[in-house]
């Protein structure tokens, strides 16, 4: 029975998995951007998420963890330099997985897995859309008032720009 096996174990053997998932938190520490397929992106985001965690405390300490689990120290000195700046107030949730469709050969679903806060595009959307709107509906009456205040002060104006039209050519 499979009771309180979390993980994927992706069809490979422990040391293969291990191996596989350090080279791509690697990638994607060091490219921002990988695509795959979306059982590999899920068992990454488990795998990588507490190694950039871990990544916002330069300590020594920290440093030769994460080192243990990527083995690769030009990743190591990326995820402490670069990653660790821009994701140091976030709490959580540092990788997100955008669905691509199936692959061609063997039908799989393919995804991208990206660092979030290396996405210029939809940080772009996220700025322009600053304001807040409510949920919340406008009474008829409140419409209705609204739109009739400024029509009678126009005719207002009006009126009176005619009258004084009217004089002058007098």
């Amino acid at each position: 029975m499979r009771h309180r096996k979390k993980f994927n174990h992706l069809g490979r053997k422990s040391a293969h998995r291990k191996a596989m998932l350090a080279n791509m938190a690697s990638s994607l520490i060091m490219h921002k951007r990988i695509k795959t397929t979306v059982a590999k992106a899920k068992a990454l985001r488990m795998y990588v998420e507490p190694l950039i965690t871990k990544s916002k405390e330069d300590t020594t300490a920290q440093r030769r963890l994460v080192f243990s689990h990527l083995g690769d120290k030009y990743a190591v000195s990326e995820l402490f330099r670069e990653v660790a700046g821009k994701v140091g107030e976030r709490p959580g949730g540092y990788t997100r997985i955008l669905k691509l469709g199936n692959r061609l050969g063997d039908n799989a679903e393919m995804c991208i897995i990206e660092l979030v806060d290396y996405n210029e595009n939809m940080l772009e959307g996220k700025s322009g859309g600053a304001e807040k709107k409510t949920r919340r509906r406008r009474s008829k009456k409140a419409a209705t008032v609204t739109t009739d205040a400024p029509v009678v002060e126009d005719t207002k104006e009006e009126t009176t720009e005619t009258s004084a039209d009217e004089t002058t050519k007098e």
